[in-house]
This record gives C-alpha cells, structure tokens and sequence, in this order.
C-alpha cells in the first residue's frame, strides 16, 4: 500500500503533468493558427483558387504544420510550467519537501519523451502521405501546373510538361545539372514516337543540354525503333529549373524506411546523394529537438526572480528559440553544401545545446 509521501509525490506529478500539457496545447493552438492565418492570406492573394480548394490544401498542410511547432511548444510548456511553480513559491515548497529540480522536472520530460515518439511515427508514418496530397493539390488545382507534381517511386521522379513525360533520378538544382533522365515523346493523339535518354544534364532555363545518351525513333514506316547515340544533344522545355526545384524535394514525401532505399539505390548507381542524407539524418535530429528546447528552458526558467511575468516567459521562449534554429539551420545549410559531415549537420546543433544546457543545470546547484 503506498504511503502517504508516495501519494502526495503522485498528485504532485499529475499536477505538474496537467499544467505542461495546457501550456503545451496551448502553444501548439496559438503556433499553427498564426502561422496558416499569415500563410492562408498570402496564399489566397497569389492564387485565384475557390474556398474549398483552399481548405482542402490546409487541411492536408495542418498535421505538418503542428509537427514543425512541437518542439517550439515544448519549450514554451516547459518555461511557462516551471516558471509558474517559481513566481508562486510552489517550487520552493517541493524542494523543501526534498524533492530536486531533476524530480520535479521529471514528469515534463516523460511527457516530452511521450510526445518525441509520437512526433516521430507522425513524421515517418502519416505526413510523407497528406504531404503528397498537399502537392498534389498545390500543383494541379492551385497553381494549375500538373507537370510540376512529381510522384516518387523507389529512385524515379516523374514529371509532365506539355506533350512530354520525363523521369529524373536525382535534380541538383543548386547546379542547375541532374543525373539520369529519360524524356518520353507523344504526338497528340498520345503515341509515343520518341524516347530521348541521358547520363547527366545541364539546365539552362528552357534549354537543357544532354550528354552521354541516345535517342529512341518510333514510326509506323520501320517494323524496328531506330537508335541513334550522342555525346551531345539540346532540347528545349517548357519548366524553368526554380519551378522544378520547388517540386522534386522527394524527403518530405519518403518514410525514413523508403528514402534509406532511395539513398542506397542512387549511391550505388554513382548519383549524388548528400543533400537526401542530410534529410534522412536530419529526420531524427528534428524529432530530438524537442527533448533538447525542453532541457534548455529548465535553467532559464528555475533562474528568474519570482516577479517575472508572461512577457519575460516568453521573451526566454523567442531568444531560445532563434538562437537553436538560427545554429540548427545553419548546420543544415553547410551539411548540403558539403562543407561537414551530414550526422553533424543533422546532429551538430542538438548536441551543443544540449551540452550548454547541462552546463547550465550544474550551475543552478539544486
């Protein structure tokens, strides 16, 4: 039979527990709706497309939208429960109950841990699906652009401009060059006449210079496709490589299962795949941030003279968060561009905040 301090130790979690998930939801509430309240007015004013068209894409956007604000809402249910149990002496009760900063910080970073792994499979399992629905609405009903919806299969980028489907294995837009594109032919009436297939291409605009390939001539006056090898070739299209770019970002609609494969698949074909690593490592990074954010507000919040208010909260929410995700997307930023390692681009940022704010932790003495 639990004893009496047992007890009070239970309500004194469900207590603290309960003020971090109001906080928390609180946040998320507060985050998302700002965010698709600002994004839906620029969005209705660049696209001439009907209300239901609208909500249908922001009801496809919502899940992600809340999935990036997690670890923000983290921080913010963090700061603002601790800060709380400060301004009210609660705090001080419970360390003279004997209890530590680290007891008392331990049923928010249960829930914090709880809401990583759901914030894991949610980013594995249910956004890569609504995120190509999203495109596909973006695309095809807004913008009215279908060529530019790309569907991935395994290690192939389909796109369709005009009379013309193509494939692209892997798209460099940074270079403006890609690696393996196969371009199919119709005549109106849909009948292939044409397959025109590289090893590399530069983009210049509508002009696209092929190397390394052959062309494919289907006609109805030869029993046999004629084949035809260049070194080098022109073709004129109709994308413009930034609108392509826009569209062929294949990690956001890849479980972390499926974009290992597509990594594995184009490495071992001799394609660039360091930006598709960032993203795969980065997943996991990501998801980890929100741990990190929260640990971060623990010292900030137990340090603040119990007359601090809600501005204060969240003016430590705003400095905490710019400077992770300034370092955060920089890390990115040079793991791309192949200036450090993708595990410390993906990693770099969690770990030195992380250490700062254990660092911090050991200062507080409590």
């Amino acid at each position: 039979m639990p004893t009496y301090y047992e007890c009070m130790i239970n309500i004194i979690d469900r207590y603290i527990a309960r003020l971090f998930l109001v906080y928390f939801i609180s946040g998320i509430l507060v985050f998302v709706t700002i965010f698709l309240a600002v994004d839906f007015l620029s969005m209705a004013v660049k696209n001439d497309a009907s209300m239901a068209i609208l909500l249908k894409y922001y009801a496809y956007y919502l899940p992600s939208v809340a999935y990036q604000m997690v670890p923000i809402a983290c921080l913010l249910a963090t700061v603002f429960t601790l800060s709380s149990l400060n301004k009210s002496s609660e705090l001080v009760a419970l360390f003279s109950m004997g209890m530590s900063l680290a007891r008392v910080s331990l049923p928010i970073l249960t829930l914090v841990s709880m809401i990583t792994a759901f914030s894991f499979w949610m980013g594995d399992h249910l956004l890569p699906g609504l995120n190509q629905k999203k495109n596909y609405v973006l695309y095809v009903e807004i913008k009215k652009k279908p060529g530019l919806y790309s569907t991935v299969k395994t290690n192939k980028i389909w796109y369709r401009s005009e009379n013309i489907l193509f494939n692209i294995q892997i798209l460099n837009a940074a270079t403006k060059s890609a690696h393996g594109i196969s371009l199919y032919y119709f005549d109106p009436n849909w009948q292939l006449n044409q397959i025109i297939s590289a090893k590399k291409v530069r983009m210049l605009d509508n002009i696209w210079e092929l190397t390394d390939g052959r062309v494919t001539l289907f006609s109805e006056d030869f029993s046999f496709p004629l084949v035809k090898s260049f070194d080098r070739k022109k073709v004129a299209m109709s994308e413009e490589i930034a609108d392509l770019q826009s569209a062929t970002h294949s990690s956001d609609v890849l479980s972390i299962k499926k974009l290992k494969k597509f990594i594995k698949k184009n490495k071992e074909s001799g394609l660039e795949t360091l930006e598709y690593e960032v993203d795969y490592l980065g997943k996991y990074g990501f998801v980890f941030s929100a741990f990190v954010m929260s640990i971060m507000g623990i010292p900030f919040s137990v340090n603040q003279q119990r007359s601090g208010g809600t501005m204060a909260n969240a003016g430590i929410c705003l400095g905490l968060t710019f400077i992770f995700w300034a370092m955060y997307s920089s890390f990115i930023s040079m793991g791309k561009y192949g200036v450090i390692p993708p595990i410390m681009a993906a990693w770099g940022a969690d770990v030195i905040m992380l250490v700062a704010s254990v660092y911090f932790l050991l200062r507080l003495k409590k």
